[in-house]
């Protein structure tokens, strides 16, 4: 037969305890709720309540809403009895609640402007019969976003770390969390403030030992809570307060005797700005053509007087730096602008001179030209004499009792060219100006036999009478013969154009005569004979 063991008490107590869980459950299964709401300071929000009853067995006799701001603290903020109508027995939540609905089966409320201090939980509670009480609890939390905040804070540049950043979000529920981006090196401390309303005002500071240099850097706060949508993001500007610095610039080692208008500036850095500037000069007071308007000193006329040390002193309410130049005085330099000038004019004066050097070389050649055509002194009645063949000679220059010997190259009828006895022309010239054009016979058969010798070219132009080029210009060399003999005497029926520019000894008449050829120097006339244009002494 088989014994029965006992049960250990400590198993006992945990059955009863299971089973009262059990129960309990059951019960809160009746009454539904909701576990959680959030909600914001000057906002409302709902609280509902529902009983549920599968059966129909259960009797309400009456609902109420307790308010639980801590634990062990219970106050009744709304009652509603079917016969005695709705109750708010807490002074702190009247005008603030309602019911929503007037009946015992959805006995929600309503509370509105909410404070901070209304968060706890709240629990809809049912008198019921044969049951009992029957209840469900919902927690309210109350939000509140932070009001943040960020500033520099200014310091003096020194060796100690010092706050030099404050960050700050005031006043939120559940507290923020801030932290600092930086590339200063410093570091940060935070802390923790509660409001009696359940508020959490956080501070953060950041830290760095302060240079000149950290003066306007950045630091950055960012603050994460959880009623912002993202993170509150802030750059701060620092503002680390030194003594300025300075230098003077605008002295260019050119400070000649009379430059106008030479000027220094005074540069000065530091934080305050600095306003005071004062200028001094080693030597003692400032020379007479030196006028200073603020950091700025100009130095109306650059004389001997100016040759000394300035001094530039800057203040600010952190201390005074100052710094010196100093200027030396040289000798008067040209004005570069009229160098320009000068180097114009001689370049001027060089084209004009290249000019008039060309021009008299275009004179020169033509007159050179000129006088290989014509004669010395030989005017325009000249030219007109030879060209007309006897034309006037008014303008023509004074010769004295000299002939000018005008013939055609071919005198004969059939036009061959071998008969010379055409008749020779000579034009006197007196100081009178005025002359004979007298035909002269060609007897050069007659006089051919009586002259055994026959005058040379030098005789026939009286080369007395003539200047060294007109000479050279008619002087016969053999050259000149042994062109006569290829090309044939003057109109002749050479196969090819004489030369231009040669003398050469008729054999047409009674004596010799010097002929000067040119191509463009003949002309020829009506009765088919050509006359030369330019005129030979004879």
């Amino acid at each position: 037969m088989a014994r029965d063991h006992p049960v250990p008490p400590a198993r006992n107590a945990w059955l009863t305890a299971a089973i009262l869980l059990a129960v309990q459950g059951i019960g809160a299964q009746k009454v539904r709720v909701e576990d959680e709401l959030e909600a914001y300071p000057t906002e409302s929000v709902d609280l509902r309540c529902e009983f549920i009853d599968g059966g129909g067995k259960t009797k309400l006799t009456q609902v109420s809403w307790i308010w639980e701001p801590i634990d062990g603290q219970r106050d009744n903020i709304a009652v509603y009895h079917p016969t005695y109508g709705q109750s708010f027995p807490n002074l702190s939540f009247k005008d603030r609640v309602v019911f929503l609905h007037s009946n015992l089966e959805n006995p929600s409320i309503r509370i509105s402007a909410l404070k901070m201090s209304d968060a706890g939980r709240y629990t809809c509670e049912y008198a019921t019969y044969p049951t009992g009480n029957e209840q469900g609890t919902t927690s309210l939390v109350m939000l509140a976003k932070p009001k943040n905040s960020a500033n520099a804070v200014t310091v003096q540049a020194g060796p100690k770390s010092v706050v030099v950043a404050q960050c700050e979000a005031a006043d939120g529920k559940p507290a923020a969390a801030i932290k600092w981006l930086s590339s200063l090196g410093g570091n940060h401390t935070t802390s923790t403030t509660s409001g009696p309303d359940g508020t959490v005002t956080v501070r953060s500071e950041y830290r760095l030992v302060p240079t000149a240099a950290d003066n306007g850097g950045e630091v950055t706060c960012i603050v994460d809570q959880r009623t912002q949508d993202r993170p509150w993001v802030h750059p701060v500007k620092l503002s680390v307060e030194y003594p300025p610095s300075v230098s003077i610039e605008g002295y260019d080692n050119n400070w000649y005797v009379g430059r106008s208008d030479a000027v220094l500036l005074c540069m000065a850095h530091g934080n305050p700005a600095p306003t005071d500037v004062t200028w001094t000069a080693l030597s003692g007071a400032l020379p007479d053509t030196v006028v200073v308007s603020g950091n700025k000193l100009t130095v109306r006329k650059v004389d001997d007087a100016v040759n000394t040390t300035f001094i530039c002193e800057v203040k600010n309410k952190r201390g005074a730096s100052q710094h010196q130049i100093t200027t030396k005085v040289i000798e008067a330099l040209k004005d570069p602008s009229s160098g320009g000038v000068v180097a114009g004019a001689v370049i001027g004066s060089l084209l004009a001179l290249l000019l008039v050097v060309a021009l008299v070389a275009v004179l020169m050649s033509r007159s050179r030209r000129h006088q290989r055509r014509g004669y010395p002194g030989a005017g325009g009645g000249g030219d007109s004499a030879v060209a007309g063949g006897g034309g006037g000679g008014s303008n023509g220059g004074d010769y004295g009792n000299k002939a000018r010997l005008l013939f055609t190259g071919a005198g004969n009828t059939n036009g061959t060219g071998t008969n010379n006895n055409g008749p020779v022309y000579t034009y006197r010239e007196g100081c009178d100006a005025t002359g004979t054009l007298t035909e002269k016979p060609n007897d050069y058969h007659h006089h051919h036999h009586h002259l055994h010798h026959p005058p040379s070219a030098h005789d026939i132009l009286l080369s007395g009478e003539m200047d060294e080029v007109d000479r050279r210009k008619f002087d016969l060399d053999d050259s000149m013969e042994e062109d006569y003999d290829r090309f044939g005497a003057v109109g002749g029926g050479g196969d090819l154009p004489p030369p231009a520019y040669h003398a050469h000894r008729g054999r047409r008449g009674e004596e010799d005569m010097v002929v000067y050829l040119d191509d463009d120097d003949m002309e020829s006339q009506r009765d088919g004979s050509v006359i030369s244009r330019t005129a030979i002494y004879v």
